[in-house]
């Protein structure tokens, strides 16, 4: 993977801009992939560096939203770090299972399941309410975020977009966390993901430095504006992200099914 990648001057700036929204919006709500991976491909470099430098700039980027939620304690780090190993066991098994299971088959799935999700976002007053996460036992706690890193790593081992999205949600709804706490805990486990990927890419040499280390900085700048916007706004401002996010997702599941 040896080769020079050129990238035009209009494409480099289209890209730290794409990338930059990408980190603002995947700090507050996930979903930032939905951004940066088409301005990646719009700038016409070749597809394993697509992956290898989203992934570069996302770590990046995730690592700033992460310590700023750690800082202000809006993240349960423990919590983070049980889902996460869930997710990675889960993913594995999600990869055995998306074999059997047609891609458009899973889109459709996708299709029906994000609009009740968005009424369900809609309706839901208990997600503006206050840190209700104490009211479990640890081990209730151990147990819930294990299920919820192995939800979130199933799916993203069969779709991937929204991963993080859908890690707030689940942090939310079944573990009682206000939105920025679910957010922060949300940004741990998308964390460990990410470089483990990372770690994957750096290896096969897919990550092209002249364009993932000025995209990192236009990441990280996005994740830091994006976190602090989460930690002074609260919890409103995060469900309206949340459910623009979301529609993104309805707009792209549908288009890929389309297509």
């Amino acid at each position: 993977m040896g080769s020079e990648v050129v990238i035009s001057g209009s494409n480099f700036i289209m890209l730290m801009v794409a990338v930059f929204l990408a980190g603002f919006l995947d700090s507050i709500a996930g979903g930032g992939g939905l951004i940066s991976l088409p301005a990646y491909t719009l700038t016409g470099i070749p597809m394993h560096y697509v992956y290898g430098c989203s992934k570069f700039s996302a770590a990046c980027g995730t690592t700033m939203a992460t310590l700023r939620f750690w800082k202000h304690k809006m993240l349960d780090i423990q919590v983070g770090i049980l889902a996460a190993i869930g997710a990675f066991a889960a993913s594995a098994v999600a990869a055995k299972v998306v074999i059997y299971l047609s891609d458009s088959t899973l889109k459709t799935m996708m299709l029906i399941i994000l609009p009740i999700v968005g009424l369900v976002t809609v309706l839901n007053k208990n997600m503006e309410r206050e840190n209700c996460s104490d009211s479990y036992s640890m081990k209730k706690k151990v147990i819930l975020a294990v299920l919820i890193g192995g939800l979130i790593g199933f799916y993203d081992g069969l779709l991937g977009p929204g991963t993080g999205t859908f890690a707030l949600m689940a942090f939310c709804f079944l573990m009682k966390y206000d939105l920025p706490t679910a957010s922060g805990n949300a940004k741990c486990l998308n964390l460990a993901s990410n470089y483990a990927a990372l770690a994957v890419f750096l290896l096969e040499g897919t990550v092209y430095f002249k364009i993932a280390v000025p995209a990192a900085i236009f990441s990280i700048a996005g994740n830091f504006l994006g976190a602090g916007f989460a930690i002074k706004k609260g919890a409103k401002a995060i469900k309206f992200m949340l459910m623009v996010v979301i529609v993104l997702l309805f707009i792209k599941m549908g288009v890929d099914v389309l297509l």
